[in-house]
C-alpha cells in the first residue's frame, strides 16, 4: 500500500511528532481512508452519526447537501430524494 514517498512521509511524521513509526502509519492510513471514501457510504455513514445526535432527517439531509458539496470527492449536487435512495435504498 505504501510506496517511497509514503515511507519518506512516515518517516517525517515520526520526526516532527515524536510518535512511533507504527502510528503514524496508521494515521496516514485512516487519513487516506477518509479522503478515498465514495459518497453512498459518506451519506449512509453521516446519516447515522447525525441520527445519533438526535436531528432529524430534515435537518439531516440539508447538512449533507451542504457536507457532500464540501467533501473531497467528485459528486453531483444530491437532492433530498437522492439522499434517501442512498441511505434507505
Amino acid at each position: 500500500m505504501f510506496s517511497g514517498a509514503d515511507d519518506e512521509l512516515i518517516d517525517y511524521l515520526t520526526r516532527v511528532s515524536g510518535l512511533p513509526a507504527g502510528q503514524c502509519r496508521r494515521l496516514v492510513q485512516d487519513v487516506v481512508a477518509h479522503f478515498n471514501e465514495g459518497v453512498e457510504d459518506f451519506v449512509q455513514r453521516r446519516h447515522r452519526e447525525l441520527q445519533q445526535r438526535g436531528l432529524k432527517n430534515a435537518e439531516i439531509y440539508t447538512l449533507l447537501v451542504s457536507e457532500v458539496a464540501s467533501r473531497r470527492f467528485p459528486a453531483a449536487s444530491l437532492t433530498e430524494r437522492q439522499l434517501r435512495r442512498m441511505i434507505y435504498g
